[in-house]
């Protein structure tokens, strides 16, 4: 019965563990227009979803509209080490790196055919309940920008 109920115990300190140190970078998170601001002639991810994927890594997925406003849809998967895995569904890029600066931000590089694009920060709120986007590039059309993008955790 003692080795029922440690192992019990053990489990149930695991399981809290793990949600108490989640990162707050984790789920689903929406865009509030009313709160973001885009350069004209550059696209925007309207759902952006991060969770746990195998082997220590994160799965990030996209979706929005692109500067022309037809719908996209890109997916990346790799860990916050600053090295450069490949992106899926974004003919604006093939390649990101992200760079964990502390448990609430994120810094990100977007690369296409080798060139660096785009550069940006992702910042949670301490309440975890939003979090802003900040990023610097270059559009499709060779014009610089930058944008601001806020979502709220759904």
């Amino acid at each position: 019965m003692k080795t029922k109920t440690s192992l019990l115990t053990l489990v149930l300190c695991f399981a809290a563990g793990t949600f108490c140190f989640a990162s707050p970078q984790m789920g689903t998170w929406k865009l509030n227009e009313a709160k973001s601001k885009f350069a004209p002639g550059t696209g925007k991810n309207t759902m952006v979803v991060y969770k746990d994927a195998m082997g220590g890594k994160v799965k990030i997925t996209t979706d929005g509209v692109d500067a022309n406003g037809k719908p996209t849809h890109g997916e990346w998967t790799g860990k916050f080490d600053g090295k450069d895995y490949p992106v899926t569904g974004d003919p604006m890029s093939d390649i990101r790196s992200y760079t964990k600066v502390d448990d609430r931000t994120l810094d990100f590089s977007v690369k296409k055919g080798g060139k660096v694009t785009i550069t940006g920060r992702v910042s949670v709120a301490a309440d975890g309940k939003s979090r802003t986007v900040t990023t610097t590039g270059t559009s499709a059309k060779g014009k610089k920008f930058n944008n601001t993008a806020v979502f709220d955790k759904k």
